[in-house]
This record gives structure tokens, C-alpha cells and sequence, in this order.
């Protein structure tokens, strides 16, 4: 029989630590004198007691450690439930949400999309504005420590490769759960707070730098203005490319930095294609708006670095309407959302190292044709790979697009065009934020969506989040056979 109970204990714990979190923005809304504290406050009571006695119910059955089906399980329990607490707040003060609105915002800051269907950012209470920021920067911390620890050992979509001995990764060097997180939580912490720093130091408010820090960092891009990342011009658009680099390379690489080992960032072939992939993008955008509407070079430079980082790293902020750089940029910023950052990063998407192990299968494929009696092998950081990880990883690519035109059918079934299906689904299954179009591009919001596409839309950020295989493996019935 399913033993439910150490799942229940560690969802209990967390959702305690998460209504212990909702003081500081309680203090927050004290200080600002604005009355929004006693939401906060009620939710806070709610989410305490709630987790509390959860906790207490289930501490009977953590008696060992948990099985693969219970890790499953628990992953995915963990991005379904916060998120319905962490709603908690938009329901009892401002904005007085509707149920669907106030999921949709959650599931959007917990999984670090950045889809928002609040229509007046610029007004809403400081508190609520910081929530919404605290629970992206929950978020990326949460799922830096899922794909470093759970997924490999749960040989989800590739990630498998992550825990082989035959590769430089945190598995040699970090064999604990607990000194993994630890030292992950120490380095998050210190890159939000120089993250925070500099944008003070380049001129924004303390609120907006503590804001966009936590925001930035969790490559979430909640904003607490309407237009987003726009409000702010010139250097903080440098700054922030920078710092959403930095938040969507492999975490483990800093952990080895501190250590004092520098060589792995250097050589590590999933950096290196990321940096190149961005640079090359920027590059061809640059030319293009010179060429085809003479934007100057630095205009061209400093919007494009941040938009394609932006979208690519799953950011999903927005410093002007790249729809309008011409015909190429719709279907162009389509494809840059669905790669993704690095493994291990707070960014999401398909992610760079699946692209590499895509690529380096076909090129076996390929020279297995012209020589069959070669002996080829794809190999990944010069090391070969397991056929277990190819088969892993072409799943998840059949898996993804067949999800994504599932939620895009599902979409259009809802009355929404083509434009705003395809890319609602692309952008939620992908946690990147911005959808196309004139509803859900960069410069609106996913208010106007009706409540089905919604429900919908969360549920693809979850399924997204997660790696989808995490998910979708607790709808097969060999699951709760196992």
C-alpha cells in the first residue's frame, strides 16, 4: 500500500515555512501603513496551522528515507500545493482575486514563469508586490534543488547523466541531499544580494532593487511595474543580462568555483553553447533592426542582449515590444524561449544540454549511415553516453511537443486565436513568461483569458516546471502498482 505519510510530513513542514515567510511581507505592509497586513496576517494563521497539523499527522511515518514512488510524488506535491496557500494573500485583501486569478498568479511565482493576470502592478501594496517576488525567488532555490537532487536519481528526461560517475558533477564531490541544499541556499542568497546592490547602485528604488533581484536571480520577471522591465533604461538593462546569465548556469559550477576549482565552469561544454547561442542571436537581431530600421548600434545592443537573455533564460522580463523589431522577431523570439538555460540553473525550457545530446545522437545516426560497420557512440563532455540517457532525452522532446500541442488545441478550444494558443502554451509550459500577440505579448498581461484557459495555463506551468515526466508518470497506472 501507498504510504502517504512521509510525503504529508515533509509538505507540512514546507507549507509551514512558507506561512512563517508571509510575515515579511506583512512587516512590510505595517511599515508602509497601507491596512493590506491583515491579509497577509489571516493567511499567515491559515498557513501555519494548516502545515503544522499536517506535519504532526504524518511524523508517525518518516521511519526511513523515501521510496522512488513517494520522491515522485512529493516533487510534484510540492509545486501543487504552496502555490494554493501562496494564493491565499491576492484572495483575502487586494486585489480581492477571483480563485483562478490568485492560483493562476501562485503557480506563475512558484514556478517561476512570470505570467501575470494582474492589471494595475504600479498600485498594489508593497507586501503584495514583494509576495509575489518572494515566491519566484522560493521557487528557483526550490527547483535548483529538485534538478540537482531528485531528478537525476528519478532518471527524468536526461537528467540522468547528471548523477554518472563518469562525469564532473556534484555527485563526487557533494554525496549528501542536505550539504547540496546548503551550500546552494549560501550562494543563491549572496548572488540576490549583489544582484540587489548593483541595481541600487545603478539607480533604482531599495524596494524595486529588492524586488527585481529576487526576480532576476529565480529568472522569474514579476515585475511591480506594468511595464515591466521597461520603467528602467541603459546600464540596469546591461546589469540585468548580466545577473540572468549568471542565474541560468548550473549552480553546482559555483559550488566548485568556492571550492576553489575554476577549471569545470571554464570547460563546461553546456556553458560554453549557451554563451555562443545568445551571442550569435544577439548578433543576427543587431544587424537586422540596423539594417532594416537603422536603430543605432547601442539601442540595438543593449535591448537585444537583455530580451533574447531575457526570453532564453525563461526570465520573461520585457524592456520594450520586440514585436515591433520587424517580421523575423515573432517567430524568432518563439523558437529562443523553447531552449532554455543550462541544467541545474534556475532557468527553464528544454534546457541547453538537451539540444547537445539531440544533436550528438544525430551525428552518430548520421555516421553509422555512411560506415555501418564503424563502431560510433554520442558522447557528451567527451565522455560517451548511456543509451538509456538518448532514449531519455529523445522522449522528453516527443513528450514536450506532443504536451505543447495538446495545451495549444486545448486552447484554441477556448475561443483564443492561433497566435495567443501557441504561444500561451509555449510560454507556460516553458515557464518563460510573455506569450506573442497582442493579448499576451510583452506588452499585455494574461488577465483577459478566460477562467478554462486559466485552469489550463497553471496546469502546463506545473507540468512544465517539473519536466514533465515527473508529472505525468502519477497518471500511469504501473505507477501505483510499483
Amino acid at each position: 500500500m501507498f504510504d502517504l505519510r512521509p510525503v504529508g510530513y515533509v509538505l507540512g513542514l514546507l507549507v509551514l515555512t512558507l506561512g512563517i515567510t508571509m510575515v515579511i511581507p506583512l512587516a512590510v505592509d505595517v511599515w508602509a501603513g497601507n491596512g493590506h497586513w491583515g491579509a497577509f496576517a489571516e493567511a499567515a494563521a491559515v498557513t501555519i496551522v494548516t502545515g503544522l497539523f499536517m506535519a504532526l499527522a504524518c511524523a508517525n511515518g518518516m521511519t526511513r528515507g523515501l521510496s522512488i514512488q513517494q520522491s515522485f510524488f512529493l516533487t510534484t506535491g510540492v509545486w501543487l500545493v504552496l502555490p494554493l496557500f501562496g494564493a491565499l494573500p491576492f484572495v483575502l485583501g487586494q486585489p480581492d482575486a477571483r480563485i483562478v486569478d490568485a492560483v493562476f498568479e501562485a503557480m506563475s511565482g512558484m514556478t517561476t514563469t512570470g505570467a501575470t493576470v494582474l492589471t494595475d502592478l504600479d498600485s498594489l501594496p508593497l507586501g503584495l508586490n514583494l509576495w509575489r517576488g518572494l515566491m519566484q525567488w522560493f521557487g528557483g532555490i526550490g527547483i535548483i534543488v529538485v534538478a540537482m537532487v531528485f531528478l537525476p536519481e528519478l532518471r527524468v528526461g536526461g537528467m540522468q547523466i547528471f548523477r554518472s560517475e563518469g562525469f564532473d558533477t556534484f555527485g563526487k564531490i557533494l554525496p549528501r541531499a542536505g550539504e547540496i541544499a546548503s551550500r546552494i541556499a549560501v550562494i543563491y542568497v549572496v548572488l540576490t544580494v549583489v544582484c540587489a546592490l548593483v541595481y541600487a547602485a545603478l539607480g533604482m528604488e531599495p524596494f524595486d532593487a529588492i524586488m527585481h533581484s529576487l526576480t532576476t536571480v529565480s529568472t522569474g520577471g514579476f515585475s511591480n511595474y506594468n511595464e515591466s522591465f521597461g520603467v528602467f533604461q541603459g546600464p540596469l538593462e546591461y546589469a540585468g543580462a548580466v545577473f540572468m546569465l549568471l542565474a541560468s548556469l548550473p549552480f553546482v559550477r559555483y559550488i566548485q568555483l568556492v571550492a576553489g576549482t575554476a577549471r569545470p565552469i571554464l570547460v563546461d561544454s553546456q556553458i560554453r553553447a549557451y554563451f555562443t547561442t545568445i551571442l550569435l542571436i544577439t548578433a543576427a537581431f543587431v544587424l537586422y533592426r540596423m539594417a532594416v530600421s537603422g536603430t543605432s548600434v547601442e539601442v540595438s545592443l543593449r535591448e537585444g542582449i537583455f530580451n533574447v537573455t531575457s526570453i532564453i533564460s525563461g526570465t520573461g522580463y520585457a524592456s520594450t515590444d520586440y514585436q515591433t523589431w520587424g517580421n523575423v522577431a515573432v517567430p524568432a523570439f518563439f523558437f529562443i524561449g523553447l531552449i532554455g538555460g543550462c541544467a541545474g540553473s534556475t532557468s527553464c525550457s528544454i534546457k541547453v544540454f538537451r539540444y547537445q545530446l539531440l544533436f550528438a545522437s544525430i551525428s552518430t545516426q548520421v555516421r553509422r549511415i555512411y560506415a555501418p560497420h564503424g563502431i560510433f557512440e554520442p558522447k557528451f563532455e567527451g565522455r560517451p553516453v548511456a543509451e538509456e540517457v538518448i532514449s531519455s532525452v529523445m522522449a522528453f522532446f516527443v513528450l514536450f511537443f506532443v504536451t505543447l500541442g495538446i495545451t495549444a488545441v486545448l486552447l484554441g478550444l477556448t475561443g483564443l486565436d492561433v497566435v495567443t494558443s501557441v504561444s500561451g502554451a509555449a510560454a507556460a509550459l516553458g515557464n518563460i513568461g510573455p506569450g506573442l500577440g497582442d493579448t499576451i505579448g510583452p506588452d499585455g498581461n494574461f488577465a483577459g483569458l478566460n477562467d478554462t484557459a486559466k485552469w489550463i495555463l497553471s496546469a502546463a506551468m506545473l507540468i512544465g516546471r517539473l519536466e514533465l515526466m515527473a508529472v505525468l508518470v502519477l497518471f500511469t497506472a504501473t505507477f501505483w502498482r510499483a
